[in-house]
């Protein structure tokens, strides 16, 4: 059985209790305990969250696992001499450490990042470099493996690390109908972005978000301000005045946005080949492709494949 511990201090976002119930689900669906779950603090008794919920721990002191799971608050806090002192000898014991959000910054004060790339919330991840010069913090992933260190992404992020430390043990059928119990479409991938066009774009009123879906559901059509027009059922000066209106963006544009989100998923999924990347997501020709992404990711579609690949040896 493999024990999974999460450490907690006070003012522990409580979101980040969600990357246990991807290990609870586990030991259900293989009909046996795979997983033991542990709630750690340094000293024991119930440590508060940051919405002043109380949660049980038992004392870490001499009590080590198979995977320690560092989670944050709303905000970086330091951590506790105790705490840092624990966190550097269980890098040494433990198979794995994993920060979610926040997190990253107990475990690279704990100098367990240095020399390492890690990510954390898109929101403090310049404050997370800034801090720690000797971190190559990459703040548009989702997680990131080094080693036995795992760092993750704000929020929901740790239920994408956490889905994919149990396909590193159960294998990815099983991650996969985790995921299907949690109701996620799909394991997002390490390196995979943390920002959504859709998301981005924010659409208000049905309308636009229906030609949204019907664009991202379409990407191998033209996508003219016409046919986006009609899914919307509005004339297309109504439908463009409403587009911009409500997104700050213009149809073109926001259609760009959503194909190179649709190609660099695939291409960090490295099971496509280019030309059907290309194909796939409407770009029309490579060189057209090249110049979106270096326009928007500062990088051509080969250099993203390659940091995918790595993240995906980082993880074997």
């Amino acid at each position: 059985m493999r024990t999974i511990g999460i450490v907690l201090s006070p003012n522990f976002q409580l979101l980040s209790l969600s990357v246990m119930t991807g290990f609870e689900i586990a030991n259900t669906l293989r009909g046996e305990r795979e997983y033991e779950l542990r709630y750690l603090s340094e000293h024991g008794g119930p440590v508060v969250s940051s919405t002043s919920l109380p949660v049980v721990t038992e004392a870490f002191s001499g009590s080590y696992c198979d995977t320690l799971i560092v989670p944050g608050g709303m905000a970086p806090e330091k951590a506790s001499p105790g705490l840092l002192a624990y966190l550097r000898e269980a890098a040494t014991i433990s198979r794995r450490v994993a920060a979610t959000c926040m997190g990253a910054f107990i475990v690279a004060e704990a100098g367990l990042l240095d020399g390492k790339r890690a990510t954390t919330h898109w929101a403090f991840a310049r404050a997370f470099q800034k801090e720690y010069p000797a971190i190559k913090v990459e703040e548009d992933r989702i997680f990131i493996t080094q080693g036995n260190i795992w760092t993750s992404a704000g929020m929901t992020a740790g239920l994408d690390l956490a889905l994919a430390l149990i396909e590193q043990d159960l294998g990815s059928d099983l991650s996969k109908a985790v995921a299907k119990n949690l109701v996620v479409h799909h394991r997002r991938s390490g390196g995979q972005s943390q920002f959504s066009a859709l998301l981005e774009l924010s659409p208000k009123s049905d309308r636009i978000q229906t030609a949204l879906m019907y664009a991202r559901t379409h990407l191998r059509n033209e996508l003219s301000v016409e046919e986006l027009a009609d899914a919307a059922r509005l004339s297309p000066r109504q439908f463009s005045r409403l587009f911009s209106a409500e997104t700050g963006q213009s149809p073109a544009k926001a259609v760009e946005l959503l194909r190179l989100e649709a190609a660099r998923d695939m291409i960090e999924r490295g099971s496509h080949a280019i030309e059907t990347v290309v194909r796939e997501a409407g770009f029309g020709d490579r060189e057209r492709m090249r110049r979106a992404f270096l326009r928007v990711y500062g990088q051509p579609p080969q250099v993203v494949r390659r940091q995918a690949q790595l993240s995906r040896e980082d993880v074997v």
